[in-house]
C-alpha cells in the first residue's frame, strides 16, 4: 500500500531527476523553480514544471513520486506578475528535496543530509530562503556534487 499526501511545495525535473522545493510562502520555492527552468534548459537538458504550490506525494515501490494537484497543473507563480502557464510534466520521480527556511546554519549537519517523506529516505540540501542555489542544486541532480566534505 502506498503512502500519499499533499505538501506546501514545488517541483521541478531535470532529465529524469524530480526535485522538490519546500518551504513557507515567500522563500523563494517558485522562483527556484524557475531559475532551474532556466539555467537547465540554457545548458539543453530536459526540463519541465511539475507543480508549483501543492504537490501531491506518493510512495511507490520506494520511490517517491510527486505530482500537480489538477486545478495547479501547468501553473507557476510569478512573483509581482501573477500565474504563469508553463509546459509541465504529470508526475516525477524525486531525487532531491530543497528545503528554503529563514534561517539555516552555515554548515548544516549530517542529521540535515536527508529526510524521510511518505517512507521514502532522500538526499536534502538546507539553505536560507533567498540563497544562490541553482549551480549547486544541478550539481546534485547530474551527480556532480553528492558528497559534502567534513572538516
Amino acid at each position: 500500500m502506498s503512502v500519499a499526501e499533499t505538501v506546501h511545495a514545488t517541483c521541478v525535473v531535470v532529465g529524469e531527476a524530480g526535485l522538490l522545493i519546500r518551504g513557507e510562502s515567500g522563500t523563494g520555492k517558485s522562483t527556484l523553480a524557475r531559475e532551474m527552468l532556466l539555467h537547465a534548459g540554457r545548458e539543453g537538458r530536459f526540463c519541465r514544471l511539475v507543480s508549483d504550490d501543492r504537490t501531491r506525494l506518493a510512495a511507490h515501490h520506494g520511490r517517491l513520486l510527486a505530482s500537480a494537484v489538477a486545478p495547479l497543473a501547468g501553473c507557476i507563480e510569478a512573483r509581482g506578475t501573477g500565474i504563469v502557464k508553463l509546459p509541465f510534466e504529470e508526475t516525477a520521480v524525486i531525487r532531491l528535496v530543497v528545503d528554503l527556511c529563514e534561517d539555516s546554519s552555515r554548515y548544516p549537519g549530517p542529521e540535515d543530509a536527508t529526510i524521510i517523506l511518505c517512507g521514502v529516505v532522500l538526499p536534502r540540501i538546507l539553505s536560507r530562503r533567498g540563497a544562490v542555489l541553482t549551480d549547486l542544486v544541478l550539481g546534485r541532480l547530474s551527480g556532480v556534487c553528492d558528497t559534502v566534505v567534513t572538516l
